[in-house]
């Protein structure tokens, strides 16, 4: 297309040769304008701009004695008479353009710009790709279409659509305005559908949007942005009007074209008028300022009241200033306003084209810095241009229009986004986009209603939805066709119609089956037929899986579902050695070692200060067996004195406290729940064998444990229905079944003999299947959270799948029985007999001992009953007492030779019969001290040692291996029998 302009380029500039041109005023700074006057904005801008003309040269010292000359050259809508008024400024040591109207010949004159250094200001070529890196000489002193097209999308979003159609003239403006509305939708996840393009403004004819407009209203989306020029646009409304486009349920966006209209054509028909209404449509924001309102009130006398002024004006009258201001800087700079050849042409030797006439500007350069280096405060606020080129602080004032105008509902920023408060007035605080912060006054939106539309209706017009069934086989539930008619139900097709009734509309729809009816279709081909439009969307047990997000969009899960592992299981019988099961034999080992090891530890820490801890080396053993298992139930009586010993044990209890503990947790576990055993753990057993594993006909398991989990393909069997569950399992034909949870749990409410073994292994949930970016998914998807707030989903699920669990199951599971417990029993009484037996061998030995030390006296006969009765006797009495009597009836038995047994204040006492051996002898004055007897004597012994050494010495010897108490009796005794004699 370039090569076609230069060519259109050299013929005139053929045919400027023979038109030839005056000199030019050497006095005057020349400044070329190329618009389009017959337009709205080219009106505004003709006499904005020389106003602002005049206004320069009303002070005949601000460009230092020379004066501002702008010429207009009118394109009248074609690019190739803008291309002509170009040259004929190049030729005339133009310093700069201000232009042009249009986008598209902004690209073809900014290579000219370039190639001579002439700046080029436009305020409406305002395409985005006008990029500063190709089109160094072009300055955009308007914001660029970039931040309309992202207020646009700002809005779609803040409305909450996903969904849009574009309408735009088809040239490099508008095509390249929509190419970045899609780019921004994109951004927050929203997207164009359809985009209708149009012939260039002002050609599109009214058969041209009738075809366009007739294919957008079989479409599903109903918001719509209309991105072109005065004419194109107004005729498109007009045509939308007369398609019922216009009414209720549609939206429609207009970029700032629209706002130009209302703003300075007083003259719209009340046709065009009444076909805009409800549209939203934006406008260059220009802050209110003294200035502005005083231009506003010169604007009659300057327009003759033939056009009302616009954003565009303002900004006209801006650049001028601007222009200005940098010329004046250039001159301040000590720099001449100079041109040379250019020496490119120069060798191109062009013949009869005058080519040495186009001539580069030398200040070009310098006096495009001075223009980007502009700070000033004009009619449209301030001017500055950030490092990028584009102006600071862009923004536009949404606008709604109304029957009788329109009303302003907010402001679009590219600082803080759209807001009720002017944009200016939250410069000075920080930027906020966030969602909550977003916000715009009320709408009247097409056909008069205030209620937000819907902005999308189901494609073709009303056509019913195509929704496909899985035609199941088993587990009919979930989805039944009942008796072979096309009706279905089940708990999945009970959900979407309840879930349907919250829809704020109306939903046609058809149910049609998918599958064979012999086995479950594969629900990732019914998803496919969704993506290739066979269906418009997919109703039932349909499981949400990576791939299957890839080609279609699901509602929110309705009912979570995970795959399980379902396997045999025997039901453990309570043991009567159950008490053993919490702990393994190495805990059991470990822990016995480790009592014995504290015990032993104790010990050595006491031993050396502790009189607990002291004794013979058998009792020393005692202790500390006793102590290490006493602590098992804190009932150790043993006082620990040592810091250290202390120390261990009182972290050996914390350890005693956390084992009882957890024995005790694990034993009432053991004890209250249902044990099942099985050698298939969970799906980790399933994946280390290799025994053949079960699945669902047309469930995704099958992908998963190979794609996932590399079990091999061969060692999967596929089943069809419960039944073959329950076949396969008891037969051995597979080891395990791998279904997801809802299937499971249906399965064993009638077959209690299998278990799920392990916890699920995969995360996921039933949903709704419809196609990508559907704006239905996302209704019906709240539709379902409401059904699960207000408990409709939970009553659905209560009336399909809520079966009775079997009944022998729970039976009796809050009692304990005898035989959990009698292995206890058992040890108890065992250890009772023996200690028994082994009481029974010791206190017969002890009374064998004592019959033979100390024999009874004849008179008491030696009858059965007797021994009896003595062995009762002897087993009654106390350990420590029988002892001493033991030893009494020893001395007794010594005595006997002497003397005999007598009771005296109910005790045995001895008397002796010294008579026998002993002869009356003279007294003994000096008593006599006997060696038996420890210092000092007894009295009674010296006295009888003083009488009778004999009786003395007899005495002694007998009451020798006697105890004290049996010494003091003898001496009472011997007492008293000498005083008788």
């Amino acid at each position: 297309m370039d090569l076609v302009w230069l060519l259109c380029i050299f013929v005139l500039f053929f045919g400027e040769l023979s038109l030839g041109q005056s000199k030019p005023d050497v006095d005057a700074v020349n400044v070329g304008a190329i618009f389009t006057f017959s337009t709205i904005n080219g009106k505004v801008a003709q006499i904005a701009m020389k106003a602002a003309e005049n206004d320069v040269n009303a002070d005949p010292t601000f460009l230092g004695g020379r004066r501002l000359s702008i010429s207009m050259h009118d394109s009248n809508f074609s690019g190739f008479l803008g291309i002509i008024g170009a040259l004929q400024f190049m030729e005339t040591d133009t310093v700069a353009i201000i232009g042009p109207q249009n986008s598209g010949m902004a690209h073809i004159l900014s290579h000219l710009a370039n190639e001579l250094h002439v700046p080029m200001l436009s305020f409406t070529a305002l395409d985005p790709t006008l990029s500063p890196l190709q089109y160094p000489y072009f300055v955009q002193t308007a914001p660029s279409d970039l931040f309309q097209m992202i207020a646009v999308a700002d809005m779609i979003s803040y409305y909450g659509w996903r969904e849009v159609v574009t309408i735009f003239s088809d040239d490099d403006h508008n095509r390249n305005g929509v190419t970045v509305l899609g780019d921004q939708l994109a951004e927050r996840r929203c997207k164009i559908t359809y985009k209708a393009a149009l012939p260039p403004d002002p050609t599109a004819t009214e058969n041209d949007v009738i075809d366009e407009l007739n294919k957008i209203k079989l479409m599903e989306s109903r918001v719509i942005v209309l991105h072109t020029f005065t004419k194109t646009g107004l005729l498109v409304f007009d045509v939308a009007k007369s398609l019922g486009m216009m009414d209720s349920g549609y939206v429609w966006f207009a970029t700032s074209w629209l706002s130009s209209v209302l703003d300075s054509d007083s003259s719209l028909s009340s046709k065009d008028a009444h076909s805009i209404q409800g549209v939203l449509a934006l406008r260059l924001h220009t802050p209110d300022s003294k200035r502005k309102a005083d231009f506003s009130a010169r604007w009659k006398s300057l327009s003759n009241g033939t056009i009302g002024l616009n954003p565009y004006g303002l900004y006209a009258y801006d650049t001028v200033w601007m222009i200005s201001r940098a010329v004046k800087t250039f001159l301040d700079q000590g720099n001449n306003i100079s041109f040379s050849n250019d020496t490119i042409l120069k060798n191109l030797g062009g013949g009869t084209l005058n080519l040495e006439a186009l001539s580069i500007f030398d200040g070009g350069k310098q006096l495009l810095n001075n223009v980007l280096q502009t700070n000033m405060n004009g009619l449209t606020g301030p001017i500055k241009f950030n490092p990028d080129r584009s102006l600071v602080h862009p923004s536009y004032d949404v606008i709604n229009v109304l029957e009788n105008g329109y009303s302003q509902i907010g402001y679009w920023s590219n600082y803080s986004g759209l807001s009720i408060v002017p944009p200016e007035e939250l410069y000075a605080k920080p930027p906020n986009r966030s969602s909550s912060n977003q916000h715009l006054n009320s709408v009247i939106w097409p056909g008069g209603t205030s209620t937000k539309p819907r902005g999308w209706v189901f494609p073709n017009n009303g056509k019913q939805l195509r929704i496909g069934v899985p035609r199941r086989v088993s587990y009919r539930d979930f989805v039944e066709q009942v008796n072979g008619t096309d009706i279905v139900q089940g708990y999945c097709i009970d959900v979407f119609l309840a879930a349907r009734k919250l829809l704020p509309y109306a939903v046609p729809y058809e149910f049609v089956l998918f599958g064979n009816g012999l086995k479950n279709p594969s629900y990732t081909e019914l998803i496919n037929m969704i993506a290739a439009d066979v269906f418009d969307a997919a109703v039932g047990d349909i499981a949400i899986v990576t791939n299957r997000t890839k080609i279609a969009d699901f509602t929110q899960p309705y009912i979570e579902s995970g795959l399980v592992v379902v396997a045999p299981v025997r039901k453990l019988n309570s043991s009567p050695w159950a008490f053993l099961r919490p702990f393994t034999p190495s805990m059991w080992a470990v822990t016995g070692v480790f009592f014995l090891i504290v015990g032993a530890v104790v010990w050595i820490l006491e031993h050396r200060i502790n009189d607990e801890f002291r004794g013979s080396p058998r009792k020393q053993v005692m202790t500390i067996l006793w102590f290490s298992f006493s602590t098992m139930f804190f009932a150790h009586r043993e006082n620990t004195i040592s810091t250290l010993g202390r120390i261990v044990l009182i972290i050996w209890l914390f350890v005693v406290l956390i084992i009882n503990s957890s024995y005790t947790a694990s034993l009432t576990s053991i004890l209250t729940v249902q044990q099942l055993s099985s050698p298939i753990r969970g799906i980790d057993s399933l994946i280390i064998g290799n025994s053949p594993i079960g699945f669902q006909v047309g469930s995704f398991a099958e992908n998963y444990m190979v794609e996932e989990l590399s079990i091999p393909k061969s060692r999967l069997i596929a089943l069809g229905s419960p039944e073959e569950y329950a076949s396969a399992l008891e037969s051995g034909r597979v080891v395990a079944v791998v279904d997801e949870q809802p299937y499971i749990d249906l399965f064993l409410s009638n077959h209690c003999q299998f278990s799920i073994r392990g916890q699920e292994f995969t995360k996921s949930g039933w949903g709704f299947a419809f196609p990508r970016d559907s704006p239905l998914a996302i209704d019906m998807s709240t539709a379902l959270l409401a059904l699960s707030e207000n408990g409709e989903l939970q009553k659905i699920h209560e009336r399909w799948l809520s079966k009775k669990a079997c009944g022998s199951q729970n039976s009796g599971s809050d009692q304990l029985h005898l035989q959990s417990f009698w292995g206890l029993f058992l040890i108890c009484g065992v250890s009772c007999v023996v200690a028994l037996l082994l009481y029974l061998f010791f206190i017969l030995r002890k009374f064998k001992r004592h019959s033979h030390q100390a024999p009874e006296p004849s008179t008491h006969g030696s009858s059965r009953s007797a021994r009896l009765q003595n062995f009762m006797s002897f087993v009654d009495m106390k350990e420590d007492k029988s002892r001493s009597k033991l030893k009494r009836k020893r001395n007794n038995h010594l005595i006997n030779g002497y003397g005999e047994s007598k009771s005296i204040d109910g005790s045995d006492i001895l008397e002796l019969d010294v008579s026998r051996q002993c002869k009356p002898s003279a007294p003994n004055p000096k008593p006599v001290e006997r060696p038996y007897f420890r210092s000092p004597q007894p009295p009674l012994l010296r006295e009888l040692g003083a009488a009778n050494a004999c009786a003395a010495d007899a005495l002694s010897a007998l009451l020798q291996p006697a105890n004290a108490a049996n010494a003091a009796a003898a001496n009472r005794a011997f007492r008293r029998k000498a005083s008788a004699e």
